[in-house]
């Protein structure tokens, strides 16, 4: 076999059996219908009346049905239905029967369906599945599964199908669970056509859906129909056969689409009733049809009715009267087909021109399959054609058995590209489809599973699958870079062996690099061997050296880059050298031999690779361990420019900031003397430069201690620089002087340069973000639930806006879980204060002392990055990007009601309302309103307070949350307000940013965009502000309500909309109806709180959780603010005050009713409705409590007619707390007598109350 076959693989896979078979030699298999599916994860092998399933390595042997009428198994095919994870979720069998029947099973034996097609035995099954178009044109080719017959051919849809079967297996498994009785599915849906003008068939293909040009439509036109024929406007599309056998050898068969109607037959199903007996029987190996005869006859009597075939003629064939065709193979493309023959041929066919072009001959009894090959990646990349899709290479395999070989061809007309000897009882297993279920619309996105030829050895007992590459199908002239490619695996190989002596791998390594035509390939390998870790030193110049003067030789016939690539190598190579020769053994040991060459190229700047440049280079002399000027000196015959070493110094030194920060004397000390070494290397500094304009030199160091995120060390960084920059311009300033004429005095010249305000402004800006740094890296007490931290630099700053720093801060501050208020105090300089006094009262051990401590300090950094940025985090500033980054960590996770508060009390401490309206604006329009309205609209939609499910579906957050939601909706409008109605006495503010950062490009800042928002209509506010009151004392006291459906049409039309617009408001008296709805509301209201405030359940919530500074549904300012709806909905308060008092006395609060009493107007009718509440406690007392006392009794028998007549009618059950002290009964009979007028008609009534109050109160004493 030749070196290029030899890149065929052939992977092996061994199946164990539970039995091995008796004579191996004997070659059983032959005998045998072998199936292997799609994903050849399953084998099926079956003989006569027995059938074994191989799935995975394990042999299952089970047993199955037995039906009568078949004699034995002569077709097998294996489906595998797509499932949307991309891999079969099982495989379904189909058997054919020499009866004709066609029966489907699961790869467990459990049979779905059995459908009889045809009398005749079943010769072949074959399927055909969804292949994606490579062409644009191509006619897209659907599922199919066709099964043959002597003379007819029976086609099933292969999509009706596979719906069938996945209900079938569905319906099997629900009745095995519930142990109930399999229901009969409905037919399937075929097509039957009658081969004819063919002697003998025994084997096809079905080829597709094909439309013929119109030409060719034309030329058989001719031929059929003569002269006179006529032609339709559009070719007719034709399904085409393919078949072989005798007379003719091979016959082409079209079906037009549409002359055959679907056929429905009837079903024959041999499920059982149980699942039991459904399943195989585990103690057989094999799977047996075998019945008696009394059974057969039973079965016999119940055949259904076969439907018949219709007429299809042949249109051509190739005849060959002495030739038998024996098999056909069609190829993945469906435009080729292998035939084979009893003359020992395989004969390639072209199925679109119907004719053979090309045969081989010496393959008696051989078997077919196809190969289908996709371009690699890495061959596309140097293909000139790099942009068009990938190529398809296609491969014939030939097994032929009595010469024991296995032969791969490239097509059409390629060579041979490999030969493997393989046994002689072998099966070549080639299932020719996909999976089953893809169609255009699941294969988008997704890689179909690619078919696989496999040879199962019997002998053995191994599957081996073939693997072709793709380079093998070009020609001679590109198969030197397959060659090449070869080559390079070849190196691979090497480069990964441990036990690779230096001197072996440097002789393989020079012979392969040399070898190598291709530049790109050449360069590939070279590249692969400078990475690799364990390659010496010594053998990375031998080889590089060998491969540079090669290139040399060729002269102009080699890439210029590949020559620059091994010059700058060897030069890499060579300074690596050098230096490990300055160094001590130490830093040898703990530099690795190949860091250096991991940089292929000089200008590669990968931040990696410039460490570990950098570090190899400059470490130990920022250490002290090397000299410094003898390794600049080196450094420089190496030929690398000063600009790329000053490159690596600065990363070296940022990169080990916490090394540099333990020994900062002498590692700056060192900074300084490799600085001022380099900066007088030739080309650093041009002689040229004028020190009033800046210096690129110094101006790459300022841009590194820009970008650096490492504030402490870019900070000395430039301290060292600006010395030596300053040493710089003043030595040159001193020779200038020197060159003057004597008569110019010495102290007439000033050296002014720009290039030092520079390095005076970066670095205060360093000094700034170094306190900034510090500060962000405080630790959060939420761990990582806080968040990352902010890495902050003079870049990242600048490019951050104007608002950049206070949005840094803001975040800073949620990750410290940090209150408004204590936030507020921080900024007020209070803080150390309150500390000291808690210091005093508070000794509860070391641990609260740490934790002040830390707080402590925590307010110093705060005070003093504030101190540093005294407009840029200007309080009104900071607290709007605070207020800011809480609705946007809120809209995040809305279940944190929390989030929102703080958002909102942040919006408080805002002193501006300028700045305070626009971010309200910003806030409501951006994420408030959306969930705003969905919350109406759901709780009008649903009458009430929805329940969780219903509030997570529709509004994205809990009730809970809901509730504390609309609180926060309540504050917003109502601080929205207030900074609306004060915007005309405060002016606008003008926002500033610090001198040295007034350079800030980027986003504004929150502030400068709340300062552009409109100004917003402030009936429209006010609108919007009571339906969210009205929906959070709903969602509060759990009130039926449909809260839109308290407003008339202009008010419902006028919700939602943007708040800076002028809308048509409700104006004037409202509907009655509309007001008696809103009364009634916010009596329930009243009702709640009332409840609320004596409900020891009802407890408060956390005030983490609570959107209100209060107590929740306890809160005291619930009667007050119902007063104030009262009076904007057009709601008598008075009636409200009245509704409040009873409830009160109802709940047996009795002294917060004494208070609400003198805000009542109307207490005449006040006094009729506590006149019967009192009737009702007295009625309690006197009838109905159990533990009545004698004295009582005695005074119920003394009481007027009249009163004990009242007193009976009167109802306790209404009081919510009937057991009041008789005092408080008394006090409100008192009063009550008091509010009644005395020609009031129930004056008289009230002073009989008095009355028994009184003996009663006095009988109670005694």
């Amino acid at each position: 076999m030749s070196g290029m076959s030899g890149s065929i693989l052939l992977h092996v896979q061994t199946l164990q059996a539970e039995e091995e078979p008796s004579g191996q030699n004997q070659p059983w298999l032959q005998d045998c219908v072998v199936s292997l599916s799609p994903c050849a994860d399953l084998l099926v092998v079956a003989r006569e009346q027995k059938a074994a399933f191989l799935s995975g390595q394990k042999l299952k042997l089970s047993h199955t049905h037995k039906e009568g009428w078949e004699k034995r198994v002569s077709a097998v095919s294996s489906l595998s239905p797509w499932s949307s994870t991309g891999r079969p979720d099982w495989t379904c069998i189909v058997v054919g029967f020499t009866s004709g029947y066609v029966r489907f099973y699961t790869e467990s034996g459990v049979l779905l369906l059995a459908q009889l097609l045809h009398v005749d035995p079943v010769l072949r099954l074959k399927c055909r599945t969804y292949e994606i178009p490579r062409h644009p044109g191509v006619t897209e080719q659907h599922e199919e599964l066709s099964i043959l017959y002597p003379v007819a051919l029976v086609t099933i849809d292969g999509f009706s199908l596979f719906q069938s079967l996945r209900a079938c297996r569905n319906q099997v498994a629900r009745a095995a669970a519930a142990g109930s009785d399999v229901v009969p599915p409905p037919p399937l849906a075929y097509k039957k056509w009658g081969l004819q003008e063919m002697d003998t068939i025994v084997d096809h293909s079905s080829v597709g859906v094909m439309t013929l040009c119109v030409f060719d439509q034309m030329k058989n036109a001719s031929i059929l129909g003569g002269f006179n024929a006529s032609v339709k406007g559009s070719p007719p599309a034709m399904s085409q056969f393919v078949t072989v056998g005798t007379g003719p050898y091979a016959g082409f068969y079209y079906a037009v689409e549409g002359n055959s109607q679907p056929l429905l037959s009837h079903v024959a199903l041999a499920v059982a009733s149980k699942l039991t007996s459904a399943l195989f029987n585990a103690a057989s190996g094999w799977l047996g049809w075998n019945k008696s005869k009394n059974e057969e006859e039973a079965a016999q009597k119940q055949k259904p009715k076969v439907e018949p075939a219709t007429p299809l003629g042949i249109r051509f064939g190739l005849p060959d009267s002495r030739r038998h065709g024996e098999s056909i193979c069609l190829s993945p493309c469906n435009t080729l087909a292998g035939v084979t023959d009893d003359f020992g041929r395989v004969t390639l066919l072209d199925l679109a021109r119907g004719i053979a072009i090309r045969m081989w001959k010496g393959y008696r009894d051989a078997q077919l399959g196809w190969l289908q090959v996709q371009e690699e990646r890495g061959d596309r990349e140097f293909s000139p054609s790099a942009s068009l899709p990938r190529r398809h290479a296609l491969f014939l395999i030939i097994y032929a058995p009595r010469r024991g070989i296995l032969e791969v061809w490239a097509m059409q007309r390629g060579p041979r590209v490999g030969a493997f000897t393989v046994g002689k009882h072998c099966r070549l297993l080639y299932a020719g489809y996909h999976l089953m279920g893809v169609n255009s619309v699941t294969s988008q996105g997704w890689q179909l599973h690619t078919q696989q030829v496999c040879l199962l050895d019997p002998t053995t007992g191994a599957l081996r699958t073939i693997n072709i590459p793709f380079h093998l199908a070009l020609s001679d002239k590109k198969n030197e870079r397959a060659r090449d490619m070869h080559l390079l695996k070849r190196l691979s190989a090497v480069l990964k062996s441990r036990d690779m002596v230096p001197d072996s791998l440097e002789r393989e390594a020079k012979s392969v690099l040399l070898e190598i035509k291709h530049p790109a390939i050449k360069k590939q390998a070279l590249e692969s061997l400078l990475s690799n870790r364990n390659a010496p030193v010594s053998c990375l110049t031998n080889v590089t050296s060998a491969l540079h003067d090669a290139l040399k030789q060729q002269g102009n016939e080699v890439e210029a880059s590949l020559l620059q690539l091994c010059s700058s190598q060897l030069k890499l190579l060579q300074l690596y050298s050098d230096i490990q020769q300055l160094q001590s053994a130490a830093d040898t040991e703990a530099c690795s031999a190949n860091v250096c060459c991991k940089t292929p190229e000089l200008h590669q700047t990968h931040l990696c690779c410039l460490f570990f440049a950098g570090n190899f280079m400059f470490w130990g002399c920022l250490c002290g361990k090397s000299p410094t000027h003898k390794v600049c000196d080196t450094l420089q015959l190496a030929g690398i420019s000063p600009q790329q070493l000053l490159s690596l110094l600065m990363n070296v030194w940022l990169q080990r900031e916490k090394e540099v920060l333990q020994k900062p004397v002498e590692t700056v000390r060192n900074l300084h003397t490799l600085l001022i070494a380099l900066s007088n290397l030739d080309g650093a500094v041009e002689e040229s430069w004028d020190p009033q304009s800046v210096s690129p030199w110094w101006q790459q160091v300022r841009f590194t201690c820009i970008q650096s995120h490492n504030a402490a060390a870019a900070l000395l960084a430039a301290l060292v620089a600006h010395r030596a920059a300053k040493a710089s311009i003043t030595s040159r300033a001193d020779s200038k002087v020197q060159q003057r004429p004597a008569n110019v005095k010495t102290s007439e010249w000033e050296a002014v340069s720009l290039e030092l305000e520079q390095w005076v402004v970066c670095v205060r800006q360093l000094e700034d973000v170094l306190v900034l740094q510090a500060l962000l890296l405080v630790p959060s007490p939420l761990g990582t639930a806080g968040g990352a931290v902010v890495q902050c630099s003079i870049k990242t700053l600048q490019e951050g806006g104007r608002g950049g720093i206070a949005d840094s801060v803001s975040k800073w501050v949620f990750r410290q879980n940090m209150a408004p208020e204590r936030l507020k105090k921080m900024l007020q300089r209070k803080e150390t204060q309150g500390t000291g006094d808690q210091k005093e009262k508070k000794e509860d051990g070391e641990e609260t002392e740490k934790c002040q401590e830390e707080a402590d300090r925590t307010a110093e950094l705060l005070l003093a990055v504030c101190q540093r940025f005294p407009d840029s985090l200007s309080p009104d500033l900071l607290f709007s990007h605070c207020c800011w980054e809480y609705v946007v960590q809120w809209n995040k996770d809305p279940e944190e009601g929390r989030y929102l508060f703080f958002a909102v009390e942040h919006l408080k401490l805002i002193t501006s309302p300028h700045i305070q309206l626009g971010i309200s604006t910003m806030m409501w329009s951006t994420f408030i309103v959306k969930r705003f309205s969905a919350a109406a609209f759901l709780m009008e939609k649903v009458g009430k307070a929805p329940k969780d499910r219903l509030c997570r579906r529709d509004v994205g957050i809990g009730d809970k949350a809901m509730t504390s939601f609309l609180g926060c909706c309540v504050q917003l409008l109502q601080i929205l307000m207030e900074a609306d109605s004060a915007m005309e006495e405060i002016p606008t503010p003008e926002l500033s940013v610090e001198e040295v950062w007034s350079g800030a490009e980027g986003p504004a800042s929150i502030a400068e965009l709340a300062l552009e928002q409109r100004g917003v209509h402030y009936p429209l506010v006010q609108h919007h502000w009571l339906l969210a009151l009205l929906l959070h004392a709903a969602m509060s006291f759990s009130v039926k309500v449909k809260p839109l459906s308290l407003f008339d049409s202009k008010g419902k039309n006028a919700f939602f909309r943007d708040l800076t617009t002028i809308q048509l408001m409700p104006s004037g008296d409202m509907d009655p109806g509309l007001v008696s709805l809103r009364q009634e509301f916010l009596l329930r209201v009243l009702t709640g709180w009332v409840q609320a405030i004596d409900d020891p359940s009802c407890s408060s919530p956390a005030p983490a959780s609570t959107s209100l500074p209060s107590d929740g549904p306890k809160a005291d300012w619930w009667p007050s603010l119902c007063m104030d709806l009262g009076s904007l909905l057009q709601v008598n308060p008075d009636i409200l005050r009245r509704h409040l008092v009873c409830e009160l006395y109802n709940q047996g609060l009795d002294l917060r009713a004494e208070e609400a009493i003198l805000q009542v107007e109307d207490k005449e009718v006040l006094g009729s409705h506590l006149l019967v509440l009192t009737g009702q406690r007295l009625s309690y007392s006197l009838l109905h409590n159990q533990n009545q006392t004698q004295a009582a009794m005695e005074l119920l028998a003394r009481l007027p007619p009249t009163l004990c007549t009242w007193l009976k009618a009167m109802d306790p059950s209404e009081l919510r707390c009937p057991l009041v002290s008789l005092s408080k009964t008394t006090r409100l009979v008192s009063r009550l007598v008091e509010m009644l007028p005395e020609n009031h008609a129930q004056y008289s009534l009230a002073l009989h109350l008095l009355e028994a109050v009184d003996v009663l109160s006095l009988s109670t004493e005694d």
